[in-house]
């Protein structure tokens, strides 16, 4: 199953900027912009990113209210700020054996890393992965992980997968099924975090008073480190 698999990624798998390179620092970026993120949305923000810090070493350097303007719109500012405390704590003491030591990084965000960049026998498990080995009842090797995410991105979909176009289709016990939605994510309109976006927004854009902002955003943007307030001045953090 998985031969039919990889003969399939050859023909039909998503060319992908990070997929060119075995350059640990830019798997990490865009391993934590794809945390919550589609891909057609990563892949422009990727490419600016590396070109305005093409290492570990030019992104330890910059300040967090940089990072907190170049990650907006990716949603989640406090990813950007963990990838500069990964990249500051990479300059400083190296890459460490496990990669869970540094901020934001996770054991699926790891197994990436190690995998893609460092050529460790890791498979990393998104849903995507999960999904396929779920349903076909196999388990693959790590070296069939970017085939089953595509697979699972682009023909093994959540609700209603596209069987007549999966290779796996002829001995996969859920062919044919179809699913119930999964339970979404709440709304962002007129949510909190949309507060919290459009407030951070005013910020990035200039340093504002406290009484000119929402109060209850800011302080929970001052709790993860993504804005400072002074004298009831509120700017984006030195």
């Amino acid at each position: 199953m998985e031969a039919a698999l990889l003969a399939w990624f050859a023909v039909h798998g998503r060319d992908l900027p990070w997929r060119r390179t075995r350059d640990p620092y830019a798997i990490l970026v865009s391993e934590v912009m794809l945390q919550q993120t589609q891909v057609e949305r990563v892949v422009p923000r990727y490419l600016e990113w590396l070109e305005r810090w093409p290492s570990a070493d030019v992104l330890a350097c910059a300040s967090p209210a940089d990072v907190i303007r170049a990650w907006q719109g990716l949603g989640y500012n406090r990813r950007g700020l963990n990838l500069l405390r990964a990249a500051r704590q990479v300059v400083r003491d190296g890459w460490p054996d496990d990669l869970t030591q540094l901020p934001g990084v996770g054991p699926y965000t790891a197994a990436a890393v190690a995998n893609f960049a460092l050529g460790k026998d890791l498979l990393p498990e998104d849903v995507n992965v999960r999904r396929v080995q779920e349903r076909t009842g196999r388990s693959f090797s790590a070296g069939a992980a970017q085939a089953l995410m595509d697979l699972g991105a682009t023909v093994c979909l959540a609700r209603i997968p596209r069987c007549g176009a999966c290779p796996l289709a002829a001995a996969c016990p859920s062919r044919g099924r179809r699913y119930e939605p999964l339970r979404t994510q709440s709304r962002f309109e007129g949510s909190f975090r949309q507060r919290r976006a459009h407030t951070l927004s005013l910020v990035a854009a200039a340093e504002r008073p406290l009484a000119e902002l929402d109060r209850e955003a800011v302080h929970s943007l001052a709790r993860d480190g993504l804005v400072s307030i002074d004298a009831d001045v509120v700017a984006l953090p030195a």
